[in-house]
């Protein structure tokens, strides 16, 4: 008989949460828990539990982790939403702080090991190519409330790691927002206008690496803060044209512009890649090519 592992994910009804139940799917030593917010949105039913949580209601939570003792937890749920944030502060706070040390707290009295996954947002942006030791600076309360998460979990946790990530794209059956790059393609196919900006630069994140980055670190209980970001860096622009080269759109409907003409209510760090060195030396992290994870979207030309 195996010895099994049980884990739990939040927010499993997004982007990343999808993919992380489609791999725990594959992984038959592993027992997955599904929650998320409202019903269940990933079109598979068999294999795993799922069951509704909110997550700032920590009575619920920490009742349903007394009962079902995982050995790791997934904390993927978060307001990500960088103007949001601005305007919602209490709600970013509940949702990116309080119920991130709550988790940590649970994690050192239950005892099971807390992957929470945090931002390049926490950064402000002068420098490309990030590593873990690099000095925290967030321009936006989006970036501070991330930030807030990461200490908390260091505080708090018995076990855990701190996954860092950037500009994640990829597809799902049931998408409750976009991304970057399905923007991208729907713009291009379509030629609608749209403006795109020539000076934020990053390294996105196809979702299967994270979700695998996710279960490497979930698996080897790995300690400590680890970038789990895409291999590639470029910038705004050069990733739609990306998009457009490998789909064969033309470029003809895109404005570039400065990010200064965007107007958004939060600020945005210009330069943030995230140097992957680490999660490839010490997990194992391999992600794929920008153009490999665009082969992997498989939409349409």
């Amino acid at each position: 008989m195996t010895n099994r592992n049980k884990v739990l994910v939040t927010g499993s009804n997004g982007l990343l949460g999808q993919k992380l139940t489609d791999l725990f799917l594959a992984q038959p030593e592993w027992d997955l828990l599904a929650t998320g917010a409202g019903a269940n949105r990933h079109p598979a039913r068999d294999g795993y539990r799922y069951e509704s949580l909110d997550i700032t209601n920590f009575d619920n939570m920490e009742a349903m982790l007394s009962r079902e003792l995982p050995d790791v937890v997934i904390h993927t749920a978060a307001m990500t939403q960088v103007d949001d944030c601005e305007f919602k502060r209490d709600e970013c706070v509940a949702l990116n702080v309080t119920a991130v040390e709550h988790l940590a707290k649970l994690s050192a009295k239950l005892g099971f090991h807390l992957v929470h996954v945090s931002t390049d947002f926490i950064f402000d942006g002068t420098k490309p190519m990030y590593t873990e030791d690099d000095q925290a600076n967030p321009l936006s309360y989006y970036g501070w409330s991330k930030l807030e998460g990461e200490k908390r979990v260091i505080e708090f946790a018995g076990s855990y790691s701190i996954l860092r990530t950037v500009l994640v794209y990829g597809q799902v059956a049931d998408m409750s927002r976009t991304n970057i790059v399905l923007w991208a393609h729907s713009t291009l196919k379509n030629q609608k206008s749209a403006n795109v900006v020539t000076d934020q630069f990053r390294t996105p994140t196809l979702a299967e690496d994270l979700a695998m980055g996710c279960f490497l670190a979930a698996a080897q209980r790995a300690q400590g803060i680890y970038n789990i970001a895409g291999k590639d860096y470029m910038s705004v622009i050069e990733l739609v044209e990306r998009v457009a080269s490998f789909y064969g759109y033309s470029m003809e409907c895109i404005n570039r512009v400065d990010s200064s003409t965007l107007n958004q209510p939060a600020k945005r760090p210009p330069i943030t890649g995230l140097d992957i060195t680490k999660a490839t030396n010490q997990l194992g992290y391999a992600p794929h090519s920008f153009e490999e994870g665009l082969a992997l979207l498989a939409l349409e030309k």
